[in-house]
């Protein structure tokens, strides 16, 4: 059960163990004096992860271009203003012995949106209240949100660029590892599922076709970012719904993912589309073991995995490589040394929290 405690090795990067951040937007940048870039929340908000023994420290979803952020108060790394704030973060996290990792992002259909917790309003903020159009595979709108624009091979070039841009941009900020967003039913994600995919050309159709905007994404990435670092592939297991993307899709192009030099995928579900989602404790841990099974890929498990038991379980049975929290650590920053506790494990801790 000690095996959480565990190092994990990705090419040359040494991950002190298995308890991960998984990224959670925060919508809290100021989308018109500095649009993007994090600031001393965000320094505070994942340095406490660090501080509370996290192995892999993922940030929020950090847009790749302007028109890839969920909301206009998103996080960025499209410029190297947003960059050099990242780094600040970064050297933080690692003076406290955690890894760091960018997750870069797109949101497609789903950009231009009111924050969840803002009283403004709810669904795609308009044009003149500081929205912007939004771009899609196809001129399909998610349920309540406008219609977005169809890509033509001209966006989709600047798709892949942007992803390379911010790849060397993560490398020069100091990041150990970036994660590509492909699920959530944002853009990747959109491109891989029918329910919003509907094009006839290239990127359409089959599965070869509606991963292909994806592999040229990864292998954009890969190419711009250290070979001896690791691309992560964040995807969703499944729509949960008829007619959408299917855990047997995923599974193959995990496969494929692997096969262009992706080094984990971590396993979500759902977003893009409404669905009866079955939710409960470690409901997503079959889809991330079916990937690691079936692709023969690491992976990496999330969703309501709380207890320590439970993720060290997830892990010493081979189900997943890692576990990621999210809501767990917000509720407790210090999570992994209360895990390692009640799992007897020996963690250092920062020697002015000794006396705790």
């Amino acid at each position: 059960m000690t095996s959480l405690f565990e190092p994990l090795r990705l090419r040359d990067v040494e991950i002190p163990n298995r308890i991960w951040v998984s990224p959670m937007c925060q919508y809290s940048c100021d989308p018109v004096a500095a649009p993007g870039v994090v600031h001393d929340w965000h320094l505070v908000h994942l340095g406490s992860f660090a501080v509370g023994g996290a192995g892999l420290v993922l940030t929020e979803a950090a847009a790749v271009s302007p028109e890839g952020r969920i909301a206009p108060e998103d996080a960025g790394i499209w410029s190297d203003e947003q960059g050099r704030a990242w780094a600040r973060v970064v050297d933080f996290l690692h003076a406290r012995g955690s890894r760091a990792g960018v997750q870069l992002a797109h949101a497609g259909r789903k950009a231009s949106t009111y924050r969840p917790f803002d009283a403004a309003g709810r669904g795609s903020v308009p044009v003149d209240e500081g929205g912007w159009e939004t771009v899609a595979p196809s001129a399909v709108a998610f349920d309540g949100y406008v219609e977005p624009r169809a890509l033509d091979e001209a966006g989709l070039r600047r798709v892949v660029d942007d992803f390379a841009a911010a790849a060397r941009r993560a490398e020069d900020a100091g990041f150990d590892v970036v994660e590509v967003h492909a699920a959530h039913g944002y853009l990747l994600h959109e491109f891989l599922s029918p329910l919003s995919n509907e094009r006839t050309d290239g990127y359409g159709g089959d599965l070869v076709g509606r991963a292909r905007l994806l592999l040229e994404v990864v292998d954009a990435v890969r190419g711009s970012w250290p070979a001896g670092q690791p691309v992560l592939v964040r995807v969703s297991g499944t729509d949960w719904t008829d007619g959408g993307l299917t855990l047997e899709e995923v599974v193959e192009v995990s496969g494929w993912l692997r096969e262009h030099g992706v080094d984990l995928v971590d396993v979500s579900s759902g977003g893009n589309a409404k669905a009866d989602i079955p939710v409960a404790p470690g409901y997503q841990v079959p889809l991330a073991e079916a990937v690691r099974r079936g692709a023969g890929v690491a992976t990496g498990a999330v969703g309501m995995i709380t207890d320590p038991a439970q993720a060290a379980q997830v892990v010493a049975q081979g189900q997943a490589d890692v576990v990621l929290l999210a809501r767990a650590l917000l509720r407790d920053p210090r999570w992994p040394e209360r895990a390692a506790r009640e799992l007897g494990v020996e963690l250092a801790r920062p020697p002015q929290y000794a006396r705790a």
